[in-house]
């Protein structure tokens, strides 16, 4: 070529009746280049160029140029084949094989680089032997020969061709050699074409598709298109073009006439464009560089669709040299960066004031590894990142295990999204959480149940979830075989994520394969700085890079092949990658040098996925020319992909992810042979000095260069494609130092970046749908650790709470996703919903003294601790109204600011002395500063209300209506459109103490004129802002006001004059109040449709004895001068209630006064009061407990008026605040009382919340508590009774100044840090709980809770229980030695009551009383234990006590004849005394003194036995009688309970090989040993700390002994601590013993079931308990929502006990269980309906149910414990278990039945539950169910016992039943007696004489 014009022009072609501008795929359109040429000297010099016919060797560099064809986007290839070559003789049978050969290498290169061979059989010309031979195409001879030529070419390429044209020039062909006219020429052809189309789909017809084969060319003119009409045997009309631009007819409508044929597609072959040039008689061909022009067919007709066209002006020819010129003027990078180049600073960095489009998505992200910890929870596989940092590769040994705790936060972590209003969250998968192993063999059933709990919650939440399924965290067993290099990664990955797409597809619709592979190659397999640490740049990062990609790919052909069509999500990949830019703009080589920058990192793994399967052209020939000049030390090696890889991986991706951070300039450099991308690339990168730097030495902030990169991608990557741009990670980190939370350089970070975004979709056209922030929090950051800080949220690493605390980059997102970009917020008109209501009637009688309310503390007073304490699960009616409170000081701080005025508590916090620590609300939370900051808080929780109050002083600072301050409205004209925003109701109350300092001036509230003024103020409050505010409060605790500002003079105004100003004031807050009323009534009502009322405060009052009239008359009067003193007037008749008048006139009189210090309402003013309120607004805090006092007279005050004096509810909880402790059951008598007092109004409890102490910050369990039990007595009352609560408020929004107690305390959800000037706010514990409770709106009832239907196995145990020191009595009866147990018991101050079980229940003398009971109870197994020293005295065989062994010979006879079985403990806790005197279980002689025992035990009782125990609760043993000291023998060392477990442990061991090698054979019994355990939760389930210590306490409670038995040793938890613990005290070895190999071995296994005694559960938490050695370094205690038993340490948390069997299960390999006590206590008055155990018994079997048909746990058997009443060791008779009563004060000691015998008779009856919805069962009672009813108080003595007078009806007619049986029975035997006599004279007794015999 001559000349090449630099001249390039763009057409874009729209032609009317187009459908669509989409390409639906590649076989939508081909655009075909090529053919390959050859230059050849002619002999004057010049140099031509022919078609390319293999008589020479293929051209070098032809492969090349094929890559870079079908980079850019060509299909398909010319290979025109010579005639003349192939076939010079013209027959098939004399080819030039060597022409051959060359030609079929030509067309696998082609396949390989994915370009499709045209082969052309023909031009024009045919070959001059033949012609000379044959003639012309007029000849048949020649139409045969070229029939033989066309069989011959499908037979040597038909394989690798499938687009085939016949004649590539047919105009051309009519007139070759052709004399004019020749008639028969043009029919040879036609049939020619026809026969071989016909011969071609007869030997492919598999590669028939139409699109694909056979096409005939005609070539014409522009200006005079000639189309024969006769095309039918052809798949493709192809026509070459000519256009001439001098003509005059339309393009458009003339490409439409090659319409020929309905269907027919059309291939522009060629296309030229005649144009006039400058130099006459000059005629240039433009080469179309991209032509899209292709039709589409519809039933109707064919259309055309022609796409962008790039136009290229050339001379005549076109050679390979030429075009490698023309792709170098068309490389995308080169058309990006001379678009953008000419920018000066000022255009390129204009900020662009615009909103992103409608829909788009606004995301952050996290990754699994860097914020999930549980490294090791559920089952979770060791990761390559665990690896690195447990190796103390990361900065200072830091390690990922906790890391942001996110595997236990979820609620936490999805909090963060709600408050900042994103759409997406993206976020990681760990692989090795879902395949331990990687492999999917190894699923893991609890890892992808963290994934549903993560994505229902964020779906729950209104966030749709991206998921990346790789970000780096390899399975280390996978590594282990090689990780990304070896090929086997490829089918594990696939497998993985067919399980994610299969288990999570249905929710999430966006997965990324995987997220910056780049990395993973260059840092983990190349430079070795991530893991898994390979330093290998010549093959390794090359070879993990090819794995990834095939991985990439077979994922998304497992999503679009199996779950597409069904799930309808999509599936692309995120690629990492900086901007380059030249380091020298002038220098061609420098911007070849970044372009080639981008193709090593972003091309590597895009070029294959988004071009044409393959790498890019540019590194694999940089790769090769190393190779080449490298010999002696190869750099690189490149895999290659076949080409079905290829295929399959071109086009896998629905979208390009794009994490973006920074940009290089780049120049061109001579990298040798170094390995590594600038080495091999021959370019090196470089920072500008002046960009912005970052806390990372690679991240630098230059924003413009994601512009570029967008255009860039758009243009080399998605051209063709056409798929949309994710951006899926951008941000920059900041240093761990010094300012954390306002991070400015991360928000300027920010926004510019989003706005270059912006630029790019609206300027440039770029499709970004999305933009991701990385990250939503603080996490590990690899090598770095926690140094780095990339989170929108702060996470404190070194707190084991890791609390997440905003930074300002947040709230800065926030409004950008809240404004959708930039563009000015358009206003929107907010309007508040409208508040319908609901008018009681106005006239209510005055309440009587005392009120007829009093039917609340009759009703409720008298309820037993279990009714009421138990637990209620329902649900608040719909609507319900969940709110959070604030009051304007507290929070708002700006006191003097934007020109608001002070209030009197400016006033008097300024003061010194007047706050503890001189604290103020100068600042406070700064709310008025940090709206956005509330806001987060309240989207975050997701409340339906806001309660605030406005600052009056800040509207009108002098709190006149002439002093209005617009900065103040404006303030609260945000809050409130703020909160419509995201339908948060505005609850608002117009006065919360903080009166204007300038009113109080003119006296405050004692001057009625404030009357007149406060209604001033709310006229234009409610003006203003009622058209948004639907809800108003007038006065918030008005009592406070009055009393503790005017009367104590505790708060502002600090008037001190307890017996008039508080009533003076009250007169005039509700006469204000009244005023303000009927003003919103009368002006705004009709038009604002809102609610009015009044927020009161209300404590509940207890009697000290509801039995007492005047206590309760008393506690009555107490509300009346509370509550009622405002809700009086308000809600009954406009007047005081006359307990308050009588008793304060009555004062007075006495007082000497001549008129009453209460002041008196007018006729008027009390219409005018009454009925002033819509709503009944209650703030209620705590119980008071009220005694009736004749109080003093002087001096006068409100409090001594009131004749009674109040104390707290001892029993109940305290909290920070003094005298304010926590009495849940207060709130529902409340609430009852309200609806009785008041008809029946709508509540809304307008606050409620605890406060604790200011160092509790975030794990706020204790208010967990206190929301749980307050919110449940509510919906108690709103279900049960049926108050009509309408919402509840918690106090409160946050911490905040509370008053007198200025910081000190805390009511707040979110912990406010008053020591940083940016007030920062962190959610607490507290806050997801109440989220929940709101998100249920209240606790509907579980499926933990909800009962299940079945039954147990058919020969399933049922046992009941006792032991015999609790029990027998007899301690010296007939030979018996002393155990422990007596020693300890007579030891003084040891037990209770200084009880002992001397007598016990004297079972050693009542044999047949205990069996008779047992009968009464259908159990089939009766468990109990021997007395070691009342068979052996002295514990040794030296002395067998007979009389003992006798003793338990009748016992079991007994049992046996009732068919009872029984259960034999060996040994329950009562040593022999003498044993104990030489070191008891210490000493390691008792071992065999022990299996002594037992063999004894086994020989003289075992036939008669099946089932033994060798020990009862070693645990308790150890760690009771040898470590507290609590039970005998009352030893309190550190050491000793390891000690004292390690010789029960070999003692259990020895006993059971005993009775397995001697025994079992012949008495076929089954033997284990009894351990007990609590269930342990968390006490924050939310803290991986907390989770840890319930584990402990697990291993260190049953595992202490559980472990050795199951498996052989102690677990290694246990041993590690311990052995810890004691070298840190100093000890040189641990204080836990070992065993050694051969006790180990003898120990494990020896076990036939598992004993189990479980009563309660706990909650654990970690405690440091210093150098005590005794302890596992962990606390416990117990929900306060859990019932109450007579053990302060057993709580009813039958939820627990499926739970501990469940675990047992997969601890110990699932044994059988045989659950050998369970129970329940009581103590204080007797009361045989003993409904509390009946619903123990009832809730906790029917756990154990769940665990044997839910969880398919092996159970057996089940043991009450206990029979009867007993001994409870220290606690003597002051605990009953029994299900038998015994009255121990009556020397008979009866046994009598409790209720509980019933519900357990009936449950063993039916061996289960049958399911009640099949109708009555024939195994059950009509026992009443078990649900709380009220008890009767009224008690009478009976046979020694308290008992009700119900129970002693029972006893007294069952006494009597049983005295006329005895008379009965006595006359009876009298009469037999007599008759015996008198036979005996006849007859003698054989019998008699037998018995005789044997005495």
């Amino acid at each position: 070529m001559k000349h090449l014009l630099g001249i390039a022009f763009l057409f874009v072609f729209c032609l009317s009746g187009c459908q669509t501008g989409e390409l639906t795929g590649e076989e939508d359109f081909m655009l075909v280049a090529g053919p390959l040429e050859k230059q050849l000297v002619r002999s004057l010099g010049n140099t031509v160029t022919e078609m390319f016919d293999c008589s020479h060797p293929i051209p070098a560099g032809s492969k090349q140029i094929f890559e870079n064809l079908k980079h850019s986007g060509v299909t398909h290839f010319k290979v025109p084949l010579s005639w003349a070559q192939l076939l010079p003789t013209g027959l098939p049978s004399q080819p030039q094989q060597a022409v051959v050969t060359c030609y079929q290498t030509l067309l696998k290169q082609l396949l390989e680089v994915g370009l499709q061979p045209l082969v052309v059989l023909h031009g024009s010309t045919v070959p001059e032997t033949l012609r000379s031979k044959y003639g012309g195409w007029e000849s048949q001879e020649l139409v045969k020969m070229f029939q033989w030529y066309a069989e011959f070419s499908f037979k040597e390429f038909g394989a690798l061709a499938n687009a085939w044209v016949t004649f590539s020039d047919l105009d051309g062909v009519w007139h070759d050699g052709q004399p004019a006219g020749a008639p028969g020429a043009l029919q040879n052809i036609l049939q020619l074409n026809k026969n071989i189309y016909q011969i071609y789909h007869q030997q492919f017809p598999d590669k028939g598709n139409p699109e694909r084969f056979g096409y005939l060319f005609l070539r014409t003119t522009w200006d005079n298109i000639t189309v024969s009409p006769i095309f039918e045997q052809t798949d493709f009309l192809s026509v070459h073009i000519e256009y001439n631009c001098a003509s005059t007819s339309n393009f458009a409508k003339e490409l439409s006439a090659l319409q020929v044929r309905k269907h027919l597609k059309v291939l522009i072959f060629k296309f030229a464009i005649l144009l006039q040039t400058s130099q006459p008689g000059n005629q240039l061909t433009v080469f179309l560089g991209k032509i899209y022009i292709f039709f589409i067919c519809t039933d109707e007709a064919c259309f055309l669709y022609l796409y962008t066209v790039y136009v290229l002006i050339f001379s005549n020819s076109f050679g390979i040299s030429d075009f490698k010129r023309m792709n170098t003027f068309i490389n995308s990078y080169q058309n990006v960066w001379q678009k953008f180049q000419s920018q000066t600073t000022a255009e390129r960095d204009l900020f662009l004031n615009e909103s992103f489009p409608s829909g788009f998505q606004w995301a952050t992200s996290s990754e699994s590894f860097k914020v999930e910890g549980g490294w090791a929870e559920g089952g979770k596989g060791e990761t390559i990142w665990d690896r690195f940092g447990h190796d103390g590769l990361a900065n200072a040994h830091e390690t990922a295990d906790l890391a942001c705790d996110s595997y236990n936060k979820v609620d936490y972590d999805v909090y963060l999204l709600r408050g900042l209003h994103v759409n997406t969250y993206q976020f990681s998968i760990s692989w090795a959480r879902i395949f331990p192993s990687g492999h999917q063999g190894s699923q893991s059933e609890k890892g992808p149940l963290y994934y549903d709990k993560l994505i229902n919650t964020l779906i729950e939440s209104d966030i749709q979830p991206v998921v990346t399924l790789y970000h780096w965290d390899l399975p280390q067993t996978l590594q282990d075989y090689g990780g990304w290099t070896n090929a086997s990664v490829v089918e594990a990955f696939k497998d993985y994520a067919d399980f994610c797409f299969s288990r999570f597809g249905d929710r999430v619709k966006t997965w990324n394969t995987f997220s910056s592979p780049w990395v993973v190659s260059h840092a983990g397999y190349g430079t070795g700085e991530h893991p898994p640490g390979v330093k290998d740049y010549v093959v390794a990062s090359y070879q993990a890079t090819h794995n990834m990609i095939k991985s990439h790919a077979e994922a998304w052909h497992i999503y679009n092949d199996k779950y597409r069509k069904v799930q309808g999500g999509k599936v692309g990949i995120a690629l990492n990658s900086d901007w380059a830019e030249p380091m020298d703009p002038s220098k061609p080589e420098d911007i070849a040098a970044a372009d080639r920058y981008l193709q090593f990192m972003l091309g590597w793994f895009a070029h294959p996925i988004f071009v044409n399967g393959d790498y890019p052209s540019t590194l694999k020939t940089k790769i090769e020319q190393k190779r080449n000049a490298c010999s002696l030390s190869e750099p690189a090696r490149l895999p290659v992909f076949t080409a079905e890889e290829r295929q399959r991986i071109h086009g896998t991706a629905d979208f390009l992810g794009l994490n973006h951070y920074t940009a290089r300039l780049v120049n061109n450099s001579v990298g040798g042979c170094t390995p590594g991308p600038s080495g091999v690339g021959d370019f090196q990168s470089h920072v500008d000095p002046s960009w912005s730097s970052t806390a990372s030495d690679w991240i630098y902030s230059i924003p413009w260069g994601l512009r570029r990169l967008l255009n860039y991608i758009s243009t080399e990557y998605l051209n063709v494609s056409k798929v949309p741009i994710h951006i899926t990670g951008n941000g920059m980190p900041t240093e761990y130092i010094g300012e954390t939370l306002n991070d400015t350089d991360g928000i300027e970070y920010m926004k510019s970046y989003i706005n270059e975004a912006l630029k790019a979709i609206l300027i440039d056209g770029v499709d970004v749908q999305r933009f991701t922030v990385q990250s939503l929090m603080d996490g590990f950051e690899g090598p770095q650790g926690y140094s780095q800080r990339f989170g929108l949220h702060h996470v404190n690493f070194e707190d084991a709470n890791t609390p997440r605390t905003p930074k300002q980059s947040a709230y800065f997102y926030s409004q950008v996703v809240k404004l959708n970009g930039f563009g000015t917020h358009k206003g929107h008109a907010f309007k508040g919903s409208e508040m319908q209501l609901n008018r009681r009637p106005k006239a209510l009688s005055p309440s009587e003294v005392p009120s007829k309310s009093k039917v609340i503390w009759e009703k409720f007073s008298n309820q037993s601790p279990f009714q009421r304490k138990v637990y209620h699960y329902g649900t608040f009616s719909h609507g319900f109204a969940w709110g959070v409170s604030s009051s304007a000081y507290q929070i708002e701080g700006g006191w003097n600011a934007d020109g608001k005025g002070p209030s009197v508590w400016d006033t008097f916090t300024q003061k010194p002395g007047s706050i503890p620590a001189n604290a103020n609300g100068d600042v406070a939370c700064d709310s008025y500063h940090r709206l956005e900051e509330d806001l987060y808080m309240l989207r975050a929780l997701r409340v339906k209300s806001y309660k605030f109050s406005l600052s009056w002083s800040r509207i009108f600072p002098d709190g006149r209506l002439t002093s209005l301050n617009q900065n103040g409205v404006d303030y609260y004209n945000r809050l409130i459109d703020g909160l419509l925003a995201y339908n948060i109701t505005p609850m608002v109350t117009l006065y919360h103490w903080d009166l204007p300092q300038a009113l109080q001036v003119l006296g405050g509230w004692e001057n009625v004129e404030m009357i007149n003024i406060f209604n001033d103020y709310s006229d234009f409050c409610f003006a203003t802002f009622g058209d948004r505010v639907k809800f108003w409060m007038t006065f918030n605790q008005p009592h406070t006001i009055a009393w503790s500002g005017y009367g104590l003079g505790q708060i502002p105004p600090n008037v001190k004059n307890p017996g008039i100003a508080p009533y003076r004031v009250a007169h005039n807050l509700i006469k204000a109040h009244a005023k303000v009323y009927h003003t919103y009534d009368d002006k705004y009502r009709t038009s604002q449709s809102g609610l009015v009322s009044i927020a009161l405060n209300a404590d509940w009052i207890e009697p000290i004895d509801v039995n007492v009239a005047r206590e309760v008359e008393a506690a009555d009067r107490a509300l009346q001068f509370q509550l009622g003193w405002f809700a009086h007037p308000i809600f009954k008749n406009g007047d005081y209630p006359d307990a308050m008048k009588w008793h304060v006139g009555n004062k007075s009189d006495l007082q000497g006064l001549s008129e009453t210090r209460l002041p008196l309402f007018s006729d008027e003013e009390k219409t005018s009061i009454k009925g002033t309120a819509d709503m009944f607004c209650v703030n209620h805090y705590t119980t008071k407990i009220v005694r009736y006092v004749t109080a003093q007279l002087t001096p006068q005050s409100y409090e001594y008026d009131r004749d009674l004096t109040e104390a707290d509810e001892t029993d109940s909880p305290t909290t920070a605040i003094p005298n304010q402790r926590a009495v849940a059951w207060g709130l529902r008598r409340l609430l009852n009382w309200i609806k009785e007092e008041y008809g029946d109004p709508e509540i809304y409890i307008t606050e409620n919340g605890v406060a604790t102490e200011s160092k509790t910050t975030w794990d706020d369990y204790e208010r967990v508590f206190y929301f749980k039990t307050y919110i449940d007595e509510a919906l108690k009352a709103h279900d049960l009774d049926g108050v009509k609560i309408k919402g509840y408020i918690a106090t409160s929004l946050m911490d905040s100044f509370e008053w007198l107690n200025g910081y000190q305390v805390g009511f707040g959800l979110h912990h406010v840090d008053f020591t940083n000037p940016n007030r920062p706010r962190t959610a607490k514990y507290s806050t997801h709980f109440y989220y929940q409770v709101i998100k249920d709106n209240g606790f509907p009832i579980t499926d933990e809770e909800k009962m299940i239907y079945g039954h147990f196995r058919k020969d399933f145990i049922w046992s009941t229980a006792t032991a015999s020191y609790q029990v027998e009595g007899g301690w010296r009866a007939d030979g018996k030695g002393l155990s422990i147990w007596d020693k300890f018991a007579h030891t003084p101050l040891r037990i209770a009551n200084d009880d002992n079980g001397d007598i016990a229940c004297n079972s050693y003398n009542n044999v047949e009383e205990d069996v008779a009971i047992l009968k009464q109870l259908p159990v089939t197994h009766y468990r109990l234990s021997i007395s070691w020293p009342r068979v052996l005295p002295d514990g040794t065989t030296k002395h067998i006590n007979e009389a003992g062994l006798n003793y338990y010979n009748r016992l079991l006879d007994a049992l046996l004849a009732a068919n009872i079985q029984p259960i034999v403990t060996l040994y329950h806790w009562d040593l022999p005394q003498a044993l104990q005197d030489i070191g008891g279980w210490e000493n390691e002689t008792i071992i065999d003194k022990f299996r002594d025992y037992a063999d004894l035990i086994f020989s003289r009782l075992g036939p008669k036995v099946k089932s033994w125990l060798t020990l009862n609760e070693p645990y308790n043993v150890a760690n009771l009688g040898y470590g507290y000291g609590e039970s005998a023998p009352g030893s309190r060392p550190g050491t000793l309970p390891y000690i004292v477990g390690h010789t029960l442990i070999k003692a259990h061991a020895e006993a059971w090989h005993l009775y397995n090698d001697k025994y079992r054979a012949t008495q076929k019994g089954i033997i284990s040993i009894s351990l007990n355990s609590d269930w342990t939760e968390p006490r924050n389930p939310y803290k991986q700390e907390d989770i840890d210590a319930a584990r402990r306490v697990l291993q260190f409670f049953i595992g202490w002994f559980a472990h050795p038995v199951f498996n052989g040793d102690y677990s290694n938890m246990m041993k590690t601590i311990i052995r810890e613990r004691s070298l840190a005290a100093g000890l040189l070895k641990s204080r836990l013993p070992e065993f050694t190999p051969e006790e180990i071995k003898r120990i494990k296994g020896t076990h036939d079931f598992f004993g189990f005694n479980h009563y309660t559960s706990v909650l654990a938490f970690p405690v440091n308990y210093g150098d005590l050695q005794s302890y596992d370094g962990a606390g416990t205690l117990s929900d306060r929502t859990w019932l109450e038993s007579g053990s302060f340490w057993l709580k009813v948390s039958p939820f627990g006990f499926r739970r501990v069997l469940k675990f047992i299960k997969e601890e110990y390999g699932n044994p059988p269980i045989i659950v050998t006590e369970n129970g329940m206590s009581e103590r204080g008055p007797i009361d045989l309906n003993d409904i509390h155990r009946s619903y123990y018994y009832e809730k906790y079997i029917n756990q154990m149910l769940k665990a044997y048909l839910l969880d398919n746990v092996d159970i057996r058997g089940y043991t009450a414990w206990s029979l009867m009443d007993n001994l409870e060791w220290a606690a003597g008779f002051t605990e009953r278990f029994g299900l038998f009563y015994v009255n121990f004060s009556d020397p008979k000691l009866p046994r009598v039945a409790k209720n509980s015998v019933t519900l357990y008779s009936t449950i063993i009856n039916c061996n289960g539950f049958p399911d009640p919805a099949l109708g009555p069962h024939e195994c059950s009672t009509t026992s009443a169910p078990i649900t709380p009813v009220p008890s009767v108080n009224n008690s009478v003595n009976f046979l020694g016992m308290r008992l009700s007078t119900h129970d002693a009806e029972i006893g007294l007619t069952t006494t009597f039943s049983f005295l006329i049986a005895a008379v009965f029975g006595a006359i009876c035997i009298a009469f037999f007696l007599f008759k015996a006599k008198k036979h005996s004279k006849e007859k003698p007794d054989v019998g008699s004489i037998q018995l005789a015999q044997h005495e």
